[in-house]
């Protein structure tokens, strides 16, 4: 996970490094006025798609309700075409920073109704319908979205959120589900909702993903406190309460065995996310690739798949 505090210039060579580490994904978030700076999605995971050939790029996640849906089907087909077919597209409400909502034009309240909109007329549109709809947000006259995703029917679709709503869209929606900030116990229980829904709508059921804040390091005790001042300073509050339920923090044997739990509750990726400092980065995605991830790739979550970081 590329984190907000990284300074822009270094973002392309983290995005090589990381290719050259062996991740799997490369993912970015992003908000438009948030606590620190962030950046775009989009243009973020664009700049890292020219940088490199294998690993693929995840929106983690795009805030929906500030985009118009037609746009951000338009960014997110012209992403998927420039780098191959390798996006995969992830999708959350917001609503932690209300201002920058408000700041788009959007109200607070509205963000779900419009992302639950927005990814009815992106689908809609991946799928190459010429489209005619009146929406409660938008009106199509006869569109196409052109060029389509190098994917069909679409990029993968990952949808966060933990609350009732969310899970109803991961459900009708999503081929990965996406929540952060869980316990393995609510990560078991929320899959097995987003599957059950799925079932009522005669869909697949989601892949179990986690965004994972954490940090790793020789000295666990020194870890867990750079993962605390880090996540402090992003989001304005204090950690320490929320550190040990859902911030995998410690020794690369302590993180191992957190995410094992998360492993065997259904979490067949983990997002890892460097709470650390910026000069920090490197080193951590390191260890995390060395001494990790090796331990974890190998579970048989399912047998078709294997784990994913």
């Amino acid at each position: 996970m590329i984190p907000p505090q990284i300074p822009l210039d270094r973002l392309v060579p983290l995005a090589r490094r990381a290719e050259e580490l062996g991740y799997d994904l490369l993912a970015c978030g992003e908000h438009v006025f948030f606590h620190v700076p962030a950046t775009n999605a989009f243009v973020a995971l664009a700049a890292a798609a020219g940088a490199t050939s294998r690993i693929r790029l995840l929106s983690a996640v795009t805030l929906l309700p500030t985009y118009p849906a037609a746009l951000a089907a338009k960014m997110a087909a012209t992403l998927d075409g420039v780098s191959g077919g390798r996006f995969e597209f992830g999708v959350g409400v917001g609503g932690e920073f209300p201002a920058e909502l408000r700041a788009c034009g959007i109200a607070p309240e509205e963000r779900g109704p419009r992302t639950t909109e927005g990814l009815e007329v992106m689908a809609r549109l991946f799928a190459g319908e010429t489209l005619t709809h009146e929406g409660r947000f938008a009106r199509y006259d006869g569109v196409r979205l052109d060029p389509l995703p190098v994917q069909r029917p679409g990029p993968p679709m990952w949808v966060g959120g933990r609350g009732p709503a969310s899970l109803r869209r991961a459900a009708r929606f999503g081929d990965v589900w996406l929540p952060y900030m869980v316990t393995p116990a609510q990560l078991a229980d929320g899959l097995g909702t987003v599957r059950a829904h799925a079932a009522e709508l005669g869909r697949p059921g989601a892949r179990g993903a986690l965004f994972c804040w954490g940090a790793v390091g020789a000295d666990g005790r020194a870890a867990r406190r750079t993962a605390l001042d880090t996540l402090g300073a992003i989001y304005r509050q204090d950690f320490a309460p929320l550190a040990d339920r859902y911030v995998p923090a410690g020794t690369p044997a302590e993180v191992t065995d957190r995410l094992r739990e998360y492993a065997d509750a259904g979490a067949e990726t983990v997002l890892f996310a460097p709470a650390c400092p910026a000069d920090d980065l490197d080193r951590s995605a390191e260890i995390f690739a060395h001494e990790v991830a090796p331990a974890l790739v190998t579970i048989p979550v399912r047998k078709e798949t294997g784990s994913r970081c």
